[in-house]
Formats: C-alpha cells, sequence, structure tokens
C-alpha cells in the first residue's frame, strides 16, 4: 500500500477533487418498501458524480471560504484520493449538531483506511468546535451505509427536516463526538 498524507485544504483546492475517482458499484441499496427499510438489489454502475461534480466542487469551494472545513487525501504523487468536508454551522434541538457535507474516496483507495482517517479529522475538528454529534445523509449504497455503521455511525434520533427532503433516499446518520 502506498502512503497516504492527510491535510487541510487550502482555499484554491477545491477543484482539486477532480483528481478522484468517484466510480462505484451498487449491488444493493437501501430503499422503503411497504413502509419499511430493506435492502434492495439495484446493479447499478455509477460511473461519475452522483449530483454532478460542478455541485460537490461548487459546494467544497463555499464551504472552505466560509467558515467550514475540509481535508484531503493524497498519494505518493501529490494526487488526490479523497476529502472529507464540515460545516461548522450547528444545528438540531436535543444535540449540537455539525453536517459533514461530503466525503468520498478514489475507487482504488477505498478499503485502505482513507475514509476512516478523513472521517477522525473531521471527528478531532468537531470536538474542537464544541459539537456533540456529526450528522451525515449517507447515499443508500450498501457499501457505502457499511462503512460508516463500521466507524460508529448510527441512525440519527433526531432528523434533520430539510436535508432529509433533499434526497429521502439517504440514510440519515449520526456519530457521537
Amino acid at each position: 500500500m502506498e502512503k497516504i498524507t492527510y491535510r487541510k485544504l487550502q482555499a484554491d483546492e477545491w477543484d482539486r477533487i477532480s483528481e478522484i475517482n468517484p466510480k462505484q458499484y451498487i449491488k444493493n441499496a437501501w430503499r422503503l418498501v411497504d413502509g419499511k427499510r430493506q435492502l434492495v438489489e439495484i446493479d447499478y454502475m455509477e460511473n461519475d458524480w452522483p449530483d454532478g461534480y460542478e455541485r460537490y466542487r461548487d459546494e467544497l469551494k463555499n464551504i472552505i471560504l466560509t467558515d467550514g472545513i475540509a481535508y484531503g487525501a493524497f498519494d505518493e504523487s501529490g494526487k488526490m484520493v479523497g476529502f472529507a468536508s464540515l460545516k461548522r454551522e450547528c444545528f438540531g434541538e436535543t444535540a449540537k449538531h455539525i453536517l459533514l457535507d461530503s466525503m468520498f474516496v478514489s475507487n482504488k483507495c477505498r478499503g485502505l483506511g482513507v475514509g476512516k482517517s478523513l472521517f477522525k479529522l473531521c471527528s478531532e475538528q468537531g470536538k474542537a468546535w464544541e459539537a456533540e454529534k456529526i450528522y451525515i445523509c449517507a447515499g443508500s449504497a450498501e457499501d457505502t451505509v457499511a462503512f460508516y455503521k463500521a466507524i460508529g455511525c448510527v441512525e440519527a434520533l433526531e432528523i434533520n427536516k430539510e436535508l432529509y427532503e433533499q434526497d429521502m433516499r439517504d440514510m440519515q446518520l449520526e456519530y457521537q463526538l
């Protein structure tokens, strides 16, 4: 395994996420079936950024230029192979939540601990900001949800209605800081 380095992204680096290969094969995804969440086979190859590259680039730019933070993961050649971004604005009635806005890891680097390391950096920052929980709108792919649950995320006790309504297929998760 090659050495991966991690660091805070600078204001002029939002375009570097184009170096990431977001391709993902999704065999199963979580869906509501007869009012109950179940795994459903969808057999789908996501070859690009789910909602378009520009959406993720522009949101990352906004986060970096406001009071949020983003971390990048880089391989030995200096190519970006992952990133995670965290919004600083707190929300919630039962706990102080902050939003993990996005996290992507290049296809070739999944399963190597890159996502776990990026999430740890975000967790440490969340604690420094005195948040109580990280809120995640996780894509419904079985592998994505399994990753978040493996690092300690659980289904959110308090659902942020606005975030939920942006994509009702997403799993609303939280991580206790």
